[in-house]
């Protein structure tokens, strides 16, 4: 089965690109075929709420979204990885999930047309899973970011899956010395395929 690790991280091998290597091992383990995004490497644009994909259900501007549509519209397992911003997923990463839009009007005007999506045809349902970590220990720290993923995944007729959530860890690679934070996102990687 085919998994999408979109890497939503600027620093590069930083604590959730860690994160994210253990989960797509951990899915490898489970017979998964991982496809890498690094967000940070693509040309992304910023939704310009023009509406032309309420009315055709694609994005009127050319960038690198142009390449990654094909894979969030079909990919059966999707896992995002982020750094927590000001209680938020990074500006690159929520670039790409504003975009997001064109692909939700794609299937509501396809539903609109009378074809049903993939789980009200009765067809195995897409999953998603969230990857973060935050330097602080605030109450509510992740609660923007799950809130963000949950419509993103919506969007794409993606059912959220679960998540891995670290908290106080700020520094490159800190999150190896949270006890088996790792060996955690190695696992929920290896269930995740099975599920």
């Amino acid at each position: 089965m085919q998994i999408l690790g979109l890497y939503g991280s600027p620093r590069r091998a930083g604590n959730t690109d860690l994160m994210m290597d253990a989960f797509l091992e951990g899915a490898a383990s489970s017979g998964g075929t991982a496809e890498r995004v690094y967000v940070r490497d693509l040309n992304v644009e910023g939704c310009l709420g023009c509406g032309h994909c309420d009315a055709r259900g694609v994005c009127i501007q050319k960038d690198d979204m142009q390449s990654l549509y094909p894979l969030l519209e079909t990919v059966p397992r999707l896992v995002v990885a982020s750094p927590i911003y000001f209680y938020g997923v990074t500006g690159q990463l929520k670039l790409l999930i504003d975009r997001s839009q064109a692909s939700f009007m794609k299937q509501k005007l396809t539903e609109k047309d009378g074809a049903a999506s993939s789980a009200d045809a009765g067809g195995p349902k897409r999953s998603g899973f969230l990857l973060a970590a935050g330097a602080t220990r605030g109450k509510r720290l992740f609660e923007c970011a799950t809130l963000t993923m949950y419509y993103f995944f919506e969007a794409l007729d993606v059912a959220y899956g679960g998540d891995l959530l670290f908290r106080e860890g700020d520094e490159k690679g800190a999150i190896r010395d949270v006890p088996k934070a790792l060996q955690d996102c190695f696992e929920a990687g290896r269930d995740f395929m099975r599920d």
